[in-house]
């Protein structure tokens, strides 16, 4: 019996504003307070100020609700499984209509494997797993690249070329 494989959602981007903003405040404050008003009393009256603290709190409790959420994607021997702490969504692979991995067209991020994608059979849109918001991407594509083998592959479109005739 095969185990399932467990992929952490990454929290790298929501560290880094956080990080960023919260220096922007420091660096600021710092400057206003030291360089332009002599005291740092004034720098709690500029309106700047609330402005980079709002970020601040924002970017602070939207890294701590998604530390909190814990979203991960299991693979399992017969099944996709999106979970985080409150809800579950299983995916079998026999009601997956077809898989695609590769590209996102409208994303200009580097990459060979950006994007998966998989249609169920009895639902209109379409799955969309980001394979760089997930830990180990290599990994993840590999697992993806074995179970699709046995799924049906997206059919490409044809674009059929208008016909012009002089009449």
């Amino acid at each position: 019996m095969e185990s399932e494989k467990v992929f952490k959602y990454k929290l790298d981007f929501y560290y880094q504003s956080a990080i960023i903003y919260l220096i922007t405040l420091i660096v600021y404050g710092g400057v206003r307070g030291s360089f332009i008003e002599q005291k740092f009393e004034y720098v709690l009256n500029d309106p700047i100020m609330y402005v980079i603290v709002f970020f601040v709190v924002v970017s602070i409790m939207t890294l701590g609700l998604n530390y909190l959420r814990g979203r991960r994607l299991i693979i399992g021997p017969n099944a996709f499984v999106f979970k985080h702490r409150w809800q579950e969504r299983r995916v079998p692979f026999g009601d997956i209509e077809w898989i695609h991995i590769g590209r996102e067209a409208r994303v200009q991020t580097g990459g060979r494997f950006q994007v998966i994608v998989f249609k169920l059979k009895r639902r209109r849109r379409v799955f969309r797993i980001r394979v760089g918001r997930y830990e180990r991407e290599r990994e993840l594509v590999a697992e993806v690249a074995r179970i699709s083998a046995d799924l049906p592959k997206r059919k490409r479109r044809v674009w059929k070329k208008p016909r012009f005739t002089d009449r």
